[in-house]
C-alpha cells in the first residue's frame, strides 16, 4: 500500500508544527536570557553602588554616599522586581519545552508510519518482482519441456 497524499500532507504539517513551536521555545529562552542579564546588571549596579557608599566614607563626602545608597536602594528594587519575572519565564521554557517535545515526537511517529509504509511496499515490489520472474522460468522451462517432448 502506497503512502497516501494525506500521510505526506500530515508529516507537513507536523514538521511546520515542530518549527513553530522550536522558534516559540528559542523566543522563551532567549527572554529569559535577557530577564537574567537585566538582573545581573542590577546586581552590578547594586556593587556599584555599596562601592560609592565605601568610597564616601573615606573621603566623607555626603553627597556621594547618599548618591551611592539610593544606587544601591534602586538596584534591590529592580533585582527584587527582576526576581518573579525569572521564575515566570523559566516556567515559559519549560511549557515550551514539553510542547517542542511533543511536537517533535508526533512527527516523527507520522515518520515513523510513512517509513514503514515505504519500507513494506519496497518488500512487497520485491517480491512481486521475484514471483514474476519465477514465472518467467518457469513458463520458459514449460514451454521448453513442451518443444522437446515434441521432437
Amino acid at each position: 500500500m502506497a503512502v497516501s497524499r494525506a500521510a505526506r500532507r500530515l508529516m507537513q504539517v507536523r514538521v511546520l508544527e515542530e518549527e513553530l513551536s522550536q522558534a516559540a521555545l528559542e523566543s522563551a529562552v532567549g527572554d529569559l536570557r535577557r530577564i537574567e542579564l537585566a538582573l545581573a546588571a542590577a546586581e552590578e549596579r547594586e556593587r556599584n553602588g555599596r562601592r560609592q557608599v565605601t568610597a564616601s566614607a573615606s573621603t566623607g563626602e555626603l553627597v556621594d554616599r547618599i548618591a551611592g545608597l539610593e544606587e544601591t536602594g534602586a538596584a534591590l528594587r529592580h533585582g527584587a522586581a527582576l526576581k518573579p519575572r525569572i521564575a515566570e519565564a523559566e516556567l515559559e521554557v519549560a511549557r515550551r519545552q514539553q510542547e517542542f517535545l511533543a511536537k517533535r515526537m508526533a512527527r516523527r511517529q507520522v515518520e515513523t508510519l510513512i517509513r514503514k509504509t515505504e519500507v513494506g511496499d519496497a518488500v512487497d515490489a520485491g517480491r512481486r518482482a521475484q514471483r514474476e520472474l519465477d514465472d518467467w522460468f518457469l513458463s520458459r522451462a514449460r514451454h521448453g519441456a513442451a518443444t522437446s517432448k515434441e521432437g
